[in-house]
């Protein structure tokens, strides 16, 4: 199975679980199972972007010819990684 393909997989495993949800809160399940679910829901989204973001970055330093190219694929690697994570507003400095 490919990267993209098991990225798809992962992503309809998701949606799967988005729906769920729906369904919980349609249904009146209790506050914090439908919480639950929704932090399983993020959590696994959070994996995914982790995923595309590997990928892309192995790409770009495979492909990368100069070493400032290099520096600034895992500038913009590390900035878009803060912006990832909850509660961080700190953009690193260039």
């Amino acid at each position: 199975m490919s990267d993209n393909e098991a990225t798809e997989a992962r992503l309809k495993r998701i949606e799967g679980q988005v729906k769920g949800i729906q369904r919980m809160l349609a249904e009146g399940r209790p506050c914090e199972d439908v919480i639950t679910q929704i932090m399983a829901a993020r959590a696994a989204l959070d994996k995914v972007a982790l995923s595309v973001m590997a990928h892309h970055m192995e790409e770009c330093l495979v492909e990368a010819q100069s070493s400032e190219v290099k520096k600034a694929t895992i500038q913009r690697a590390l900035t878009l990684f803060l912006r990832m994570s909850p509660g961080t507003q700190t953009t690193m400095s260039q």
